[in-house]
């Protein structure tokens, strides 16, 4: 709990810094004929002087939030379509809607997340759409809607229907506080609502928003992940680029992620307190998987463009893989060499049956801001051969005799033989690293391919 508490107070300190760069911007003035992104930019910068002074305000109800979640007394619900909620899935697929002038993605949204789950997906999953309008003309033919493209869903208890509505509470909308005010706090409801009526359904919630499309078996990526994580620390673990969906939570910290949006007035954007709240749980960077598996369908309004604006995947390109070292200490059979993991080739490296502390390591020539790193073992399509439970870590301060590092921070662990991620670095690490190490952390009985290491490094800019 103190230890919370002193993170919390760390990040306030940041904050205030970044507020100062914030007034500087302001003092210079905003010409009349500001762009579009500039606009953007002076938008988030008030916002983060929002969340500045409400964070200051409301550092004693989060002390008292970690000891006591807030229950919401005053959010009804009414289910509109689907059977009582009894038993426990795996995965709540939470999607909340509400009306819009220009249309609704609601319906493509849910043929999408069907038609990517195969039958053994919906066994393990309950998809629940929150609806948090008032108009009972529009509720009607929503759920009308709803009902008659997947009624079988509905009748087999794996989709349910609810309305929700929030009275007063903790959470204020101000007028005037930006141009988006209005349609952030009722995303901000309407995520509280949903997360709240969900707490308790699974142990795993995925976050998505009503304009997104699925690709194919997102459950079982999603199952394999958090399957990898299960004995590791996570507060979020990102599966998209967008910056709210995609977004997977453990179901137990949804009580708490509700009372601590309400924390705060209801116009502040969400993402940025979702960002915020892993980091005070002890999440310091973002889990972000580099191939994302949703994606946005459309934008509804310009107005929503504006303030909603949809983060697009990053093209790094290919892989630079800089110079470097190659070692292990595993015993290598059929001529392999440890450097044909690293050399973007179609050489790969055999290895038998490595233990636990087994590692692959390598160590770059010099310091590198690795901004992504993926890692490929066994045969993908046959499922043979690869590593069931390793981990790669990043590498500072070289040591020599022998080549090491003297220090790591945790990547993620693979994937059913993979891993693909992006790499973020705390506010007061170091940026550059300099080992890569791929370390075993459970004992095999059968041979290994340690098939690829890909490593994208940040361009250096030249000097003039």
């Amino acid at each position: 709990m103190r230890g919370c508490l002193w993170r919390f107070m760390g990040v306030m300190a940041s904050l205030v810094i970044l507020r100062f760069f914030i007034q500087e911007n302001k003092a210079a003035g905003v010409k009349h004929n500001t762009t579009l992104n500039e606009k953007k930019k002076i938008i988030q910068q008030i916002t983060q002087e929002q969340i500045i002074s409400e964070m200051k305000n409301h550092l004693k109800y989060f002390t008292k939030m970690q000891k006591n979640p807030l229950v919401l007394p005053n959010a009804n619900y009414t289910l509109l379509a689907g059977t009582s909620l009894q038993g426990k899935w795996m995965l709540t697929v939470g999607i909340s809607s509400v009306q819009r002038t220009h249309g609704s993605y609601l319906l493509d949204t849910l043929k999408s997340l069907f038609q990517a789950s195969s039958e053994l997906d919906l066994e393990y999953m309950l998809v629940l759409v929150l609806l948090s309008d008032t108009d009972p003309k529009w509720l009607n033919q929503t759920v009308a809607n709803i009902s008659g493209l997947f009624l079988p869903h509905i009748e087999s208890g794996r989709l349910a229907v609810v309305h929700g509505l929030l009275g007063d509470s903790l959470a204020k909308s101000r007028n005037g506080t930006s141009p988006c005010g209005e349609l952030y706090s009722r995303q901000k409801t309407s995520f509280v609502l949903l997360m709240n009526f969900a707490s308790n359904l699974s142990d795993y919630f995925l976050l998505l928003e009503d304009n997104v499309r699925c690709s194919p078996r997102f459950v079982s990526d999603i199952y394999w992940a958090v399957s990898a994580w299960k004995e590791l620390p996570w507060v979020t673990l990102d599966f998209s680029s967008m910056k709210n969906s995609g977004k997977v939570f453990h179901s137990r910290d949804l009580s708490r992620l509700a009372s601590f949006l309400l924390l705060f007035p209801k116009d502040i954007p969400t993402h940025l307190l979702l960002s915020e709240f892993s980091l005070l749980l002890s999440q310091n960077v973002p889990i972000h998987f580099s191939s994302s598996i949703f994606y946005p369908l459309g934008s509804h309004s310009e107005a929503e463009d504006t303030c909603f604006p949809v983060a697009q995947d990053t093209d790094l390109g290919e892989p630079d893989n800089p110079m470097a070292t190659v070692f292990t200490d595993m015993l290598s059979f059929w001529d392999t060499l440890p450097q044909f993991a690293y050399i973007l080739n179609d050489d790969s490296l055999w290895v038998v049956n490595p233990i636990e502390g087994n590692y692959l390591l390598v160590v770059l020539d010099k310091p590198q801001k690795v901004i992504r790193v993926a890692v490929l073992t066994g045969f993908s399509q046959k499922r043979m051969n690869y590593l069931k439970q390793a981990q790669i870590l990043l590498g500072y301060s070289v040591m020599d005799y022998p080549k090491r590092c003297a220090q790591y921070t945790l990547v993620g662990p693979l994937v059913r033989g993979q891993l693909d991620q992006m790499v973020f670095y705390e506010e007061d690490s170091v940026k550059e690293i300099s080992c890569i190490k791929l370390l075993v952390t459970v004992s095999h009985d059968s041979p290994i391919k340690i098939q690829q290491i890909k490593v994208w490094a940040e361009v250096e800019e030249e000097e003039n």
